[in-house]
């Protein structure tokens, strides 16, 4: 029992200082954070020519390729995906974040 309990503590203190440094981070410098994100913002009009661009690229035959061009290709995929990561497309939830919604849901409901 006694092993069992120190087990729980010791995840719950190590899921919970992720969650602090993350915190703290962003804390410490909320004028450039700002500043990134007025940045790093996506306009309509970029996101159309690139929903077009992956369009494009999805739809083209690729058996003709030659494999320097598929590399561009893949290539060109990867900074799109990353542009769009940098500019807040998606949140991400931990695992362990995600155990402890559900076991709070199932507790509270």
């Amino acid at each position: 029992m006694k092993k069992k309990l120190f087990f729980v503590l010791i995840m719950a203190m190590s899921l919970s200082t992720s969650t602090l440094f993350a915190a703290e981070a962003a804390s410490n410098n909320p004028a450039n954070s700002e500043k990134n994100n007025k940045e790093n913002k996506l306009t309509e009009e970029e996101v159309g020519r690139m929903t077009k661009r992956i369009e494009e690229i999805r739809d083209m035959d690729k058996s003709n390729l030659s494999a320097v061009e598929k590399s561009e290709l893949r290539n060109e995929l990867k900074d799109m995906k990353e542009s769009v990561r940098a500019n807040g497309g998606y949140v991400y939830i931990g695992v362990g974040t995600l155990i402890l919604i559900i076991i709070l849901v199932i507790l509270l409901v």
